[in-house]
């Protein structure tokens, strides 16, 4: 990208290989993810928050293997199959590329049990899960409502509440609901008279929910919740004066690192919808941009 725009403005370019600064490496990548927050991004929603230097590569999700190592650095060594969340100072180098170098802090072990594609897509929606089930405190025998609980950052969820100990009760359309028994969540339907099909299930409330999707979910799992502490949005920030938490996902090492375990264990799993290759990252954008697919859409690198 070398301005905003749409997915128009993505091309295929020869630029320098990156430096490999102290604390970092550099990874050849495999696969990266796409995410909403790509052609977000793209189209300059960020840059009133982040810096933005062009000519910009994106992507946020990685899964690769270790060609070098910066001269300080004992986590990895050449040769190391890695997974990270590129969010770094400033935005310009992502994960559309063939090489692309990163802190150690970014990175966690590449979990055996995923396939490449599957690796480069957990980071940016396994930790966004990962944090706001943490945030509202999840714990064995609580009950969890997850909204939009069949999409990427839903199911993952799920499933790390499951992982958890927790009953999960989601919504998602009809279409949707054999998948959710699939991941172990009770599934619910969308509209009118949610909070009444949720209480059939659970007639003394819910202990925690989390909001993937926005509109009124906040509102309607504060009519469930005994406490609004354990209501967290990604979509909403009007949930903080509602007594709730608003998360918007941090590199995290370790808690990567907690993901990949629970892939190894068999105990989560990553859905993907489309594997497109790298040169055709601008069909992967409106893709995503429709909202119709049910997982991840990556990209295919190495």
């Amino acid at each position: 990208m070398r301005r905003y725009g749409s997915a128009d403005v993505l091309e295929r370019a020869e630029i320098p290989d990156p430096k490999v600064a102290p604390g970092e490496v550099l990874v050849r990548v495999k696969a990266a993810g796409v995410n909403p927050v790509d052609w977000k991004l793209a189209a300059g929603h960020l840059d009133a928050l982040m810096e933005v230097r062009f000519p910009l590569v994106p992507g946020w999700d990685v899964a690769g293997v270790v060609e070098a190592v910066g001269f300080d650095v004992d986590e990895y060594a050449v040769g190391d199959e890695v997974v990270g969340y590129l969010r770094k100072d400033q935005v310009q180098s992502g994960a559309y590329a063939e090489l692309v170098s990163a802190h150690v802090r970014l990175l966690a072990p590449k979990p055996a049990a995923l396939s490449w594609e599957e690796a480069a897509a957990l980071p940016l929606a396994g930790l966004t899960a990962h944090q706001a089930v943490r945030r509202v405190g999840v714990t064995a025998g609580d009950t969890v409502l997850v909204h939009a609980a069949a999409g990427g950052v839903g199911s993952l969820g799920v499933q790390i509440a499951k992982a958890l100990g927790a009953r999960v009760i989601g919504t998602a359309s009809e279409a949707n609901h054999p998948f959710l028994r699939e991941l172990g969540a009770e599934p619910v339907t969308y509209g009118p008279g949610l909070v009444d099909r949720v209480r059939a299930l659970a007639p003394e409330g819910v202990d925690a929910a989390l909001d993937f999707i926005g509109g009124d979910a906040a509102d309607l799992s504060l009519r469930l919740l005994g406490s609004p502490r354990r209501l967290a949005s990604i979509v909403d920030d009007a949930v903080l004066g509602k007594g709730g938490h608003y998360v918007w996902v941090r590199p995290d090492s370790a808690g990567l690192a907690a993901l990949g375990a629970l892939a190894d264990a068999g105990r989560l799993r990553v859905p993907i919808a489309r594997v497109l290759p790298l040169a055709r990252a601008a069909e992967a954008w409106r893709l995503s941009q429709e909202g119709h697919t049910r997982g991840k859409i990556v990209l295919r690198v190495g």
